[in-house]
């Protein structure tokens, strides 16, 4: 069994180490990647390079602030001007010099013109009859059908003709069309943009200002030291761009001047020559010079997008450094918390040792005063990483109902102390129970009353020594015992056996003699107090006599005596009447035996 055991031990741990193996291969397998998906190469490089307008687009996304925006429409005109010349020239070359045709090709262009030219055959007979259908009278019906009939033959030419043309495109033998496509595609993306980008200098983003807290401050540093970063390479693209159109410009104006030089000397000596052959050597030289100054269009175009992209980085290093100055400014309010907390934990240590002697107090309290000011420390230095809630009233409110019924005891000890202070309260000095405990109150403070522990009134009533504390929450929630007059007046009872040998009579007229005169002051006194206390002439009046009750036992009669006596004077009032009533009872066993008085009598 014991191998049993630990066989199956052994099966769970290894089972569960596989599983967790397998679910960490599957995270990393389907996780997704950070970084972007690789484009699909085209089957065919685009003839005009579109990367200025392309990379205007993107830093236009990332302006932010009426500066960067004004930037950005600046970039986009620039770049959009500069493609625009790309699109022009290369168009222009491509018609002024097409692709040398091979046998391959050949093919598909004598398509495309057969399909042009029976386009055009069929738009000139639908026009001639259109014409012979206005001015005929009888026939028109029969031109109506012919009409027709040619409108749907030229759909399907027109169909030809765009099947021609899309083998030739797919071939790859023109660039012009190539070229012509590139540029439908650039002018719808351009429309679509320019709605998106016409806002920039109306409504456009806020400025990303830096927060007021350490980690916003970092993460708007990081953002700009990226945006910088993108800033410059698009500012060392368009100076890249301009070299090789600079390079670009150079070779073709080196090469006119050689063509012009060569066609200036063979002029002169070809007088058989044809006005054709004039007219076109002054059209190559005046393409020539409209593909050199479009060179320069957009030479000056890169030169402007990137000052625009340098002064654009310039405006982000000033607030990426604006935001580096605030996040040194948080870490230099964190460090001066720190230094602080130390110095005054430093100060209240000596401060602490001159005040307080006790070493057992001085140890509470400082552990005390180092927790609330660490407490607020770490507040601040949150505040400083965090900053301050948005939802300042909402969290105010939560955190002053969990206070609420965190501290609920000590807010109600709080009320309860004006409770204790008011008419019905207690004092210091008064005899009361509270929660079942006896003893005269010592101290009343704002949370909680101190009573000198003396025991139940019905016994000895002798301090203890212990000194008991109660939250002052008993007086709300609770309740307790105090006497309601100033004179703290309480029944005190005697208990006197009287032997069956003894005639009880004579002996209960003497102890309620005794009583009487004894508590005949207090009991005036209790009286009127009382009478005050209860505020009311309608209430009745409550006697504080004193009474005497009988109790026949077998060995002879007791005798019950409640008298009203002061708290402090109860035990000496006792002792005094215990004493006279030892006297009587040994004066009257002295005294020779009389009559005895019936049982029934009254006393």
């Amino acid at each position: 069994m014991q191998w049993l055991t630990k066989t199956r031990r052994w099966m769970v741990a290894t089972g569960s180490v596989v599983l967790m193996a397998v679910a960490i291969v599957g995270l990393v397998l389907t996780r997704e990647s950070s970084a972007p998906a690789t484009p699909t190469k085209p089957r065919w490089a685009p003839l005009v390079d579109e990367q200025p307008v392309q990379s205007a687009r993107r830093m236009a996304a990332l302006a932010s602030g009426p500066e960067e925006q004004r930037f950005a429409l600046q970039a986009l005109r620039l770049a959009d001007h500069a493609v625009d010349l790309a699109f022009a020239d290369a168009i222009r070359q491509a018609t002024l010099h097409p692709a040398a045709i091979t046998p391959e090709t050949k093919t598909l262009f004598a398509r495309v013109s057969g399909a042009e030219g029976q386009v055009q055959s069929d738009q000139d007979i639908i026009e001639e009859l259109k014409k012979q259908s206005a001015t005929a009278r009888g026939s028109g019906e029969e031109i109506q059908k012919q009409l027709d009939l040619l409108k749907a033959q030229l759909e399907l030419d027109k169909d030809e003709l765009e099947d021609a043309r899309g083998d030739l495109f797919k071939s790859g033998a023109d660039p012009l069309s190539r070229i012509q496509r590139q540029f439908a595609r650039y002018q719808a993306a351009q429309q679509q943009t320019d709605a998106a980008h016409a806002q920039l200098g109306t409504t456009g983003t806020e400025d990303s200002s830096p927060g007021h807290n350490v980690i916003a401050q970092f993460s708007t540093w990081r953002n700009l030291r990226a945006k910088r970063m993108q800033l410059q390479e698009a500012r060392d693209e368009a100076l890249r761009k301009r070299e090789q159109l600079q390079q670009k410009h150079d070779s073709a104006e080196e090469a006119a001047q050689n063509s012009n030089a060569g066609q200036v000397q063979e002029l002169p000596g070809s007088s058989g020559s044809s006005d054709q052959a004039v007219i076109t050597a002054l059209r190559r030289l005046a393409e020539r010079q409209k593909h050199l100054s479009d060179l320069d269009k957009r030479i000056q175009d890169h030169q402007e997008l990137a000052d625009v992209y340098g002064n654009w980085a310039g405006v982000v290093q000033d607030r990426q450094r604006a935001g580096l100055t605030g996040i040194i400014r948080s870490a230099l309010l964190i460090l001066l918390t720190v230094v602080g907390l130390y110095w005054c934990h430093r100060a209240l240590d000596h401060s602490f040792v001159r005040l307080i002697p006790d070493r057992r107090r001085l140890r509470t309290l400082r552990v005390i005063v180092r927790f609330v000011l660490q407490a607020v420390g770490v507040l601040l230095i949150l505040l400083v990483l965090l900053g301050m809630p948005s939802q300042m009233p909402t969290i105010l409110g939560l955190a002053g109902a969990g206070l609420t019924v965190a501290l609920k005891d000590f807010i109600v000890a709080f009320f309860g102390w004006f409770a204790l202070m008011g008419r019905n309260g207690i004092r210091v000095g008064d005899w009361v129970e509270i929660k079942g405990v006896v003893g005269e109150v010592t101290e009343i403070g704002l949370l909680r009353t101190v009573l000198l522990e003396t025991g139940n009134w019905n016994d000895a009533g002798h301090p203890t020594g212990r000194k008991v504390a109660f939250v002052n929450s008993f007086a709300i929630e609770g309740h307790f015992f105090n006497f309601s007059t100033s004179g703290q007046w309480l029944w005190d009872e005697l208990q006197i056996l009287v032997p069956s040998s003894q005639s009880p009579y004579p002996i209960l007229e003497g102890i309620q003699k005794l009583v009487t005169s004894a508590t005949e002051a207090n009991a005036r006194m209790a009286e009127e107090e009382w009478q005050r206390a209860t505020h009311r002439e309608d209430m009745h009046a409550v006697s504080a006599a004193p009474a005497i009750n009988l109790r026949p036992t077998t060995a002879g009669v007791e005798v019950h005596v409640r008298y009203i006596t002061r708290a402090q004077e109860r035990y000496a009032t006792r002792t005094r009447l215990y004493q006279e009533i030892v006297a009587l009872l040994q004066e009257k066993q002295s005294e020779p035996p009389t009559a005895s008085r019936p049982m029934g009598a009254g006393a």
